[in-house]
């Protein structure tokens, strides 16, 4: 098989999450070849795929991001209680997103368990921290409260808010609201709506992907 249908291969494994034998099928193939080229090929644009650090240059003060966190099913069972989200009700990995203010993703995390809250996986990648350094400004949802440094969530109470919270939070949502599509382009790619296996170099390499697509 030429280069090209190789990455034509790889490419309807990634957009439509077919097993590997019916990728296979419909390139008169193995399935342990049709493997073997999903395995190589992902290697290069995987590597392409920038760090937090290098997401985030020529941001600084006056700059905003906005950040969430999404949640990438998986075939799990539910003796793997860490990927178990009450949430969700599912099992699944979280991965958190970086994006533009129109929605244009600077940078997908490593998956870490569903379990895991959004806040705690932030700090654990290093984005608040990041952030923070380069005096940019983030938007996130309530999951964040209590993140602090440069990262700012709607205002939160059970009893009715003041007025000028209230236009707050509305300037907030609509500041905000584009950055969800970074989270829903991820997921045309439909191997990340079901995963069935490590997922860390699959986001990479539709990271480097996407980045193509928008320069495209």
């Amino acid at each position: 098989m030429g280069c090209f249908k190789q990455a034509l291969l790889v490419l309807a494994h990634l957009r439509k999450n077919e097993t590997f034998a019916q990728v296979a099928g419909g390139f008169d193939a193995s399935e342990a070849t049709a493997w073997r080229y999903v395995d190589k090929t992902l290697e290069a644009p995987a590597a392409r795929a920038p760090g937090l650090r290098e997401a985030l240059v020529g941001l600084g003060e006056g700059d905003f991001v906005i950040i969430d966190g999404t949640l990438i099913p998986t075939d799990r069972v539910a003796a793997d209680e860490p990927y178990d989200t009450q949430k969700h009700k599912r099992h699944g990995m979280n991965v958190q997103v970086v994006a533009r203010p129109d929605g244009t993703p600077l940078w997908f995390s490593r998956a870490l368990p569903g379990q895991i809250h959004d806040l705690t996986a932030a700090r654990a990648h290093g984005i608040v921290q990041a952030c923070l350094t380069r005096q940019i400004l983030v938007l996130a949802d309530r999951a964040y409260q209590g993140a602090g440094a440069t990262v700012r969530t709607p205002h939160y109470g059970h009893r009715e808010l003041p007025k000028h919270y209230r236009r707050f939070n509305r300037a907030h949502a609509r500041l905000r609201t584009p950055g969800e599509r970074a989270s829903a382009r991820l997921k045309t790619w439909r191997v990340l709506r079901r995963a069935r296996c490590s997922t860390n170099r699959i986001i990479q390499a539709v990271h480097t992907l996407l980045t193509r697509e928008s320069s495209g």
